[in-house]
């Protein structure tokens, strides 16, 4: 019950991470770049208090599986803070949440001993759902989209990264990395972007950090608890989440009628790839 609570609850925090984006529209002018920063320097900071505190000392052993991982969530979460602010809510973390897709997608390239024509035509039809997300009863569609396709892709890439850094580190060791040279990384693109905020723009960048970070602690804690199965079909609630809550909290107009055949695609999708990647 822990970890079932726990996760369901890291969802809605990544959820509210990006409501608290699309609140402060029209109230202050943030840049997306730097709700990222914000956030990777807030979980820097946490996740070292954290280790200095447990006096855990940092064991990388594999650079290049850290650093792959830092590259790939930077744009990830960029690409997802974009779409929040270009799209609405609903069709920003739905986008997001096809990255179970693109897993499977790629794992078809470039492992061919696990290929898989089931897990394919599934991954198929989602995309379908996707379509019907984005261009709803319309012949055209939302170029600003991209953004919430481009971080479920890349989202995809720091999973796989992720699966495999675990092999060889715990968990602060990877979240201090990705934090740590994410927040450097981000700095360095966007510095133009970042600047000492007043009061009500650091608000908003703490409760949207404070959230996402939040929901990765809590998401980490969930995953000690529960199979991965279970995990993976309870994290991607938050499509259900987001199709809800959008015009409730976020005063979005509510997904038509092809726009929640597609979420639910999408959704059940996601919740197949992982009971076949178990049973198999």
């Amino acid at each position: 019950m822990i970890g079932r609570t726990a996760i369901f609850a890291s969802a809605f925090c990544f959820y509210l991470s990006t409501l608290v984006i699309r609140w402060s529209q029209g109230k202050v002018a943030i840049d997306p770049a730097f709700f990222v920063f914000f956030r990777f320097l807030l979980g820097f900071l946490v996740v070292s208090a954290v280790m200095v505190i447990g006096r855990q000392p940092l064991k990388p052993v594999k650079y290049h599986l850290l650093i792959g991982r830092t590259l790939s969530n930077c744009v990830a979460v960029f690409c997802f803070f974009t779409a929040v602010t270009r799209t609405s809510l609903a069709e920003a973390n739905i986008l997001n949440m096809t990255y179970p897709l693109f897993i499977a997608l790629f794992s078809w390239f470039l492992l061919k001993k696990q290929r898989d024509v089931v897990a394919i035509v599934i991954v198929a039809v989602a995309f379908a759902g996707v379509w019907l997300v984005l261009a709803p009863g319309r012949v055209g569609w939302n170029p600003q989209n991209l953004w919430g396709l481009c971080s479920g892709m890349s989202a995809s890439a720091a999973i796989i990264y992720l699966n495999v850094s675990r092999q060889y580190h715990d968990t602060n060791t990877i979240l201090f990395f990705m934090f740590g040279l994410g927040s450097l990384l981000i700095l360095g693109v966007f510095h133009r972007h970042i600047y000492l905020p007043d009061a009500i723009e650091l608000y908003y960048l703490s409760l949207c950090a404070a959230f996402g970070i939040g929901g990765q602690y809590l998401l980490t804690l969930g995953f000690r608890y529960v199979t991965a199965v279970e995990g993976a079909i309870i994290s991607s609630t938050r499509i259900l989440l987001a199709a809800i809550l959008g015009p409730i909290l976020a005063l979005e107009p509510a997904l038509s009628v092809y726009g929640w055949i597609g979420a639910f695609l999408i959704f059940a999708a996601n919740v197949y790839l992982a009971v076949r990647k178990t049973v198999t």
